[in-house]
């Protein structure tokens, strides 16, 4: 089997595993729970038979014409993919800090002003030295590698706080996580074979799309399997995690305004005791030293 065919064979096989994902995640009704994710999911099965029907030069007769049209909406989806994850992510944190809504208000504006900075840094970084249209790979190569250390980090959150949030390993947040977790640093170590003329290129383009089919398959396992009910958070009150989102509920939150009003009264009384007293005192002990 040529490596051509191969290649063909396993986006293909990605297509299948797509759609079937597609299937589970709206039959269980996935698609309210995460609608950023059904948004990518749906993207991902539209745009990949027209992609590859492009590629192949079945839809236009002009081989320029095709490749222009393949270039402008594979880099449309590949922009609209980097904006849609950025969402994801957010939407497995509110999920994963579902139980701790004081947390989850606080992380949620922390976490938009980390996508924020994210973006500017992006921007900031590209050189922009492509003239033309070719400065659009620049900026969405930045968007997904941006994303790619959101979806890391994400994963890495989840899994160090994993207990003391009460999350199971089989929630579907948590297998989201996972699996672009893996197709992120999939990413960064093609980036890395990819930015170099090395015999590995090749042999990393199946190790790249093998990936991504292990994720498609872990999601696939994930929304298939029945997923445990979550329960209610149930933790001491002496905990840190309950200390920590009792602050974060009364970070933003003014409350009722009291107003204190010091008894000046009392403290001076108090003092003209004192001081009526020292002097009584000291005229007793005056009184018997002269008798």
């Amino acid at each position: 089997m040529s490596s051509n065919l191969a290649m063909s064979t396993m986006s293909g096989i990605e297509f299948l595993l797509s759609a079937t994902l597609g299937f589970f995640f709206w039959k269980k009704g996935l698609h309210r729970r995460f609608p950023a994710m059904g948004l990518y999911l749906a993207l991902r099965v539209a745009s990949t038979p027209v992609l590859f029907l492009l590629l192949s030069g079945y839809l236009v007769a002009s081989r320029a014409l095709c490749f222009a049209i393949y270039f402008y909406l594979y880099y449309a989806v590949y922009i609209a993919s980097a904006v849609l994850l950025f969402f994801i992510c957010m939407e497995v944190f509110r999920s994963a800090l579902s139980g701790f809504s004081g947390l989850m208000r606080f992380g949620v504006v922390i976490f938009r002003w980390a996508v924020l900075a994210s973006v500017i840094v992006t921007f900031s970084a590209v050189s922009f030295e492509h003239r033309g249209v070719m400065w659009i790979p620049d900026v969405a190569l930045g968007l997904m590698r941006s994303v790619s250390i959101l979806e890391l980090c994400v994963l890495g959150f989840l899994c160090l706080s994993m207990n003391a949030l009460r999350l199971s390993v089989r929630d579907f947040a948590f297998g989201i996580a996972l699996g672009f977790g893996m197709m992120a640093a999939s990413d960064f170590i093609s980036v890395s074979f990819f930015s170099h003329s090395t015999p590995l290129t090749a042999i990393w383009q199946f190790v790249y799309e093998g990936i991504i089919l292990a994720a498609l398959s872990t999601w696939i396992a994930y929304a298939a399997l029945p997923e445990p009910a979550r329960k209610p958070v149930v933790v001491a009150a002496s905990s840190t995690i309950y200390r920590w989102n009792e602050i974060a509920s009364a970070l933003g939150h003014s409350g009722a305004k009291i107003a204190v009003q010091q008894p000046a009264t009392s403290f001076f009384l108090t003092d003209v005791e004192k001081v009526v007293e020292k002097v009584l005192n000291r005229n007793l002990k005056e009184n018997e030293t002269n008798s």
